[in-house]
């Protein structure tokens, strides 16, 4: 019975992933077996608490800060039972059990959800230190599930953390860019400093767009280093966002307050597939 729970546990947090994010359901999709379950499972845990601090709650009338204590509780307590009654927590502490999961990675990711509850402008280092907790610890958790199972020297796993941390990085910019238009007028935020006000200049702009793609090409070291498990699903992401990265440069600034910039499904599935025949190349 428990593994039947564990089944339908699994299930709903690719659901949540599923409902939120073709890009990355996408890529997952590439994923191998146990380590395609683990992704969706903390897909779903980042998510939840991303929704809870960017206005879910607050339509719900609870308290956002509240509730996100709570459920970073839970999250932190989770590997520490064999039976949760929420699934996403559920399956969750199935793959923090499985991977070995470090609390202090999770604990920088709900600082950093904590500061969207209070902050509406970053310096530099605020910045840094925003996108270290919700994008880059989240890279270095995803080597944890690509290596549960594998073995590799120090330099490897040294220089694929390395890249998660890029790649989580350019992630999250390409994301700021493509929603700044609402962060701004919707949330009331603006993550980047040249951005203080909801305005963005074309020269502010094309520095971002260079500094993207300065941390994707510094990822692709170790994305050849992935086991095959991990490697295309990775690639295909990555792919997908540099796409969506060459699309932005090509947007004038002023058009990205109002116009939230996406990667058609039909080139998405595109760059997946080439990304399979790229690693089937290199094998």
């Amino acid at each position: 019975m428990l593994t039947r729970y564990d089944q339908a546990a699994s299930r709903a947090a690719a659901q949540v992933m599923g409902q939120y994010s073709t890009s990355f359901s996408l890529a997952t999709r590439l994923l191998r077996g146990r380590v395609r379950e683990d992704i969706r499972h903390l897909y779903a845990v980042v998510r939840i608490a991303d929704e809870l601090v960017d206005g879910t709650a607050d339509q719900a009338s609870i308290d956002a800060a509240a509730a996100l204590d709570a459920y970073e509780a839970a999250i932190l307590a989770a590997p520490e039972k064999r039976l949760h009654t929420d699934p996403v927590v559920h399956s969750y502490a199935i793959t923090a059990r499985r991977c070995g999961f470090q609390r202090e990675h999770l604990v920088a990711f709900f600082d950093s959800m904590r500061a969207d509850l209070n902050q509406r402008e970053y310096s530099a280092s605020e910045l840094a230190k925003y996108i270290y907790g919700s994008a880059e610890v989240i890279g270095l958790l995803c080597v944890q599930v690509f290596l549960a199972e594998e073995t590799v020297s120090a330099a490897d796993r040294a220089a694929m953390d390395r890249g998660a941390r890029h790649l989580g990085s350019a992630f999250q910019k390409i994301n700021f860019l493509r929603d700044l238009g609402e962060d701004s007028s919707v949330l009331g935020r603006a993550y980047f400093p040249q951005a203080a006000g909801g305005v963005l200049s074309e020269a502010a702009k094309s520095a971002l767009i260079a500094e993207i793609r300065r941390e994707l090409a510094a990822a692709e070291e170790a994305i050849n280093l992935l086991p095959l498990s991990a490697r295309v699903g990775v690639r295909a992401a990555a792919d997908i966002f540099a796409e969506l990265t060459n699309r932005l440069a090509a947007t004038p600034a002023a058009e990205l307050n109002t116009t939230r910039i996406s990667v058609p499904n039909r080139t998405k599935a595109w760059l997946a597939a080439r990304a399979v025949r790229a690693v089937r190349a290199v094998r």
